[in-house]
């Protein structure tokens, strides 16, 4: 089997590190507690060497309070002071992975950042935030963030927010979701442009990816979606959607959720290589096949038990090579694609 590195467009392992509450957190990160999907041993056993790493502001019930309770949010809605505390410490938790892996591990902010990291056989992280709850509807913390690493912002998730309205999920879906992008949102949209912030429309509703369309400089990307024509779930992008991403030379990432995967929904990791090849086929058939990566969701959902997790990214690849998927578009699902994509963003002219 060819050797193929990976860049993946989306894992939850923040998530799962920071709800242990542990000064270690870091530390079984680097040295693999072999729990959820992914640990840097199992990242350097799939050759995964770069990849979006998401924090994401839990639903309120999993917060400890603050004086936000005494005037809460909107019903639905998540505090944004607790989100900004929670969305911090889930930064500095990725800060302190890169500090305390004797350069193994790098938070990349730039094209350079990962060119160098891929030359020294270094695995980098781009900070990503998936829903924006923790951002000021004035925007007035986003500059702070970028400042912090920021440079993938996913505007909402299922719950709506200041900015716009996430997907609900639903098996079957194929009807209304809801209003798109606010006027804060539509700011944001602009302000993340301004500093080269990629903008995520896997969770935002089909209103709001085509606001975000219409407004946007830069390729719009969903970093872990399906086909909604394969799987009719809320999530995944109907056949028009694949063709704007793939028109804006963005790029769409295999999502290896099954609930997203199957034509039947259900969570089964009982679910073969040919489903996701079915599903990257007809994504390559939408947008091409410099648009379509992968968008694993390690560590955020249940994952075909052929793959298991990170260390099966060559299952994964071993089934596009039986496919006929050739060397030349395997390398650009694995890692290529995802290169053009973020050079694209981050230094647009």
């Amino acid at each position: 089997m060819s050797q193929f590195p990976v860049i993946d467009g989306h894992n939850d392992v923040l998530l799962r590190l920071w709800q242990k509450k542990s000064e270690s957190a870091h530390h079984d990160f680097i040295t693999g507690d072999g729990l959820g999907h992914i640990d840097f041993p199992r990242l350097q056993a799939g050759q995964m060497v770069g990849g979006f790493f998401a924090i994401f502001p839990p639903p309120q019930a999993h917060l400890p309070g603050d004086d936000d309770d005494l005037n809460p949010p909107p019903e639905g809605q998540l505090s944004q002071r607790l989100a900004w505390k929670s969305a911090q410490e889930m930064m500095s938790l990725l800060k302190a992975m890169a500090e305390h892996s004797e350069a193994r591990f790098v938070l990349a902010q730039s094209m350079s950042d990962i060119v160098t990291a891929m030359r020294e056989k270094c695995v980098f992280a781009i900070c990503h935030m998936e829903g924006a709850e923790a951002i000021a509807p004035d925007l007035s913390n986003l500059q702070d963030f970028h400042d912090q690493g920021l440079r993938s912002l996913g505007l909402v998730w299922s719950r709506p927010n200041a900015f716009g309205h996430g997907v609900p999920f639903r098996f079957p879906s194929s009807g209304d979701t809801g209003p798109g992008l606010t006027d804060a949102g539509r700011a944001l949209v602009k302000a993340c442009n301004e500093l080269r912030i990629m903008i995520d429309l896997s969770h935002l509703n089909e209103k709001g990816f085509w606001d975000v369309a219409k407004l946007s400089a830069a390729p719009l990307v969903a970093t872990h979606s399906n086909a909604h024509a394969l799987s009719a779930s809320s999530r995944n992008l109907t056949d028009q959607q694949l063709r704007a991403v793939g028109e804006s030379g963005g790029l769409v990432g295999l999502n290896f959720a099954t609930g997203f995967l199957r034509a039947d929904g259900r969570w089964s990791s009982d679910t073969p290589p040919e489903t996701l090849i079915l599903h990257l086929q007809h994504m390559i058939d939408m947008a091409g096949e410099d648009c379509v990566g992968l968008g694993s969701d390690f560590d955020g959902a249940r994952i075909p038990g052929f793959i298991r997790d990170a260390a099966g990214l060559p299952k994964l690849v071993e089934a596009m090579e039986r496919a006929g998927f050739g060397d030349a578009l395997i390398g650009k699902i694995t890692h290529k694609n995802w290169m053009r994509v973020i050079a694209r963003t981050w230094e647009r002219a």
